[in-house]
């Protein structure tokens, strides 16, 4: 990476991605509600509009399978599409194209044609958004075959997995969050890209912490505040989800013998159950200790702030997880 870094936002840092990658290469393309003059409904893709005009950006009416279906269309065609699903809830509405389409059409074209599609989304929950407006539905991604599925956690992974995402020849969903969007983290100023498919461990030799989106800055907070106790978490931020960086988890788990896994989606099903059951299958002799999950409720998220709050995992819920399989 470059060495300059600037203190961006994580919004901002996945708006310059979509602005690189437009100006670097004219197949690109942007396709959603509101992406235009009004700049996306989280700004994302803000001032845009006026610098490509309504050929890179094309404004969809509200019928995400048709949009996400043109895009499938567009890709194979050799375009680069973008899509926006608004929020990661009515991408329900998409899932025949990214389910039946943009996952399957590259074998059943015997490799004939290539589907280089992304689908933005902005996923989880911020204060108040409701049941139908705040969901983090990563686990409907992961057991689709011929899709990727990446959550960057920080602004510099934004940047740098959004590039990656738009040159790459598969379909790609990129789960952002919403609650990242104003954070601030340091961003080279330069082109960089990153890999699709590696974890970014942050070391730590006690107890392994899986964990992805915005959960990763929840479980490093914790890390600093437990390191002048003597206990030392080894963080691994998946980034990848499908396809998982596997000899990065077990490395980990043969490395500290414990492991405690973090995310906004639901416990039952997720990401989690998936990496709990290749740890077991894989390391369960390196394991002192047994694993433990730490997710939303298996409830739908709530409108009030304070009953929304029940249901999110926080940083108590990862405390009692890590003081668990330490006995502590």
């Amino acid at each position: 990476m470059p060495e300059e870094l600037r203190q961006i936002f994580y919004s901002k840092a996945v708006n310059e991605a979509l602005d690189e990658e437009l100006a670097r290469d004219p197949n690109v393309v942007l396709i959603g509600e509101d992406i235009g003059l009004y700049g996306g409904a989280f700004g994302v893709t803000r001032d845009l509009f006026e610098k490509y005009g309504p050929k890179r950006l094309q404004e969809t009416p509200i019928s995400e399978n048709s949009f996400v279906g043109m895009a499938v269309g567009a890709a194979m065609m050799g375009l680069k599409p973008v899509v926006e699903i608004m929020f990661m809830d009515f991408i329900a509405l998409a899932l025949d194209q990214i389910l039946n389409s943009a996952g399957k059409l590259h074998y059943m074209y015997n490799g004939q044609v290539t589907v280089p599609l992304v689908v933005r989304t902005p996923g989880g929950a911020k204060g108040g958004y409701g049941p139908s407006h705040s969901q983090m539905l990563s686990n409907l991604f992961v057991g689709i075959p011929g899709i990727k599925v990446v959550a960057p956690s920080n602004a510099a992974q934004a940047k740098g997995l959004l590039k990656s995402a738009i040159r790459d020849p598969n379909p790609v969903i990129f789960i952002e969050n919403k609650r990242l969007y104003p954070q601030r983290g340091p961003v080279p100023a330069g082109e960089y890209t990153l890999s699709l498919e590696r974890a970014v461990v942050t070391p730590g030799d006690k107890v392994t912490v899986v964990a992805y989106s915005a959960m990763v800055p929840v479980c490093l907070a914790l890390r600093e505040a437990l390191a002048p106790r003597g206990i030392s978490l080894e963080v691994v931020d998946l980034v990848s989800l499908q396809p998982l960086d596997r000899e990065t988890i077990f490395a980990s788990v043969r490395k500290t013998g414990r492991l405690v896994i973090a995310e906004e989606a639901c416990v039952t099903g997720g990401v989690g159950a998936e990496v709990a059951a290749l740890v077991a299958e894989h390391c369960l002799d390196a394991l002192e200790a047994p694993i433990r999950r730490v997710g939303a409720a298996d409830v739908p998220i709530a409108s009030s702030i304070e009953l929304e709050k029940h249901i999110l995992p926080s940083a108590d819920d990862v405390l009692r997880a890590v003081r668990d399989v330490l006995e502590w």
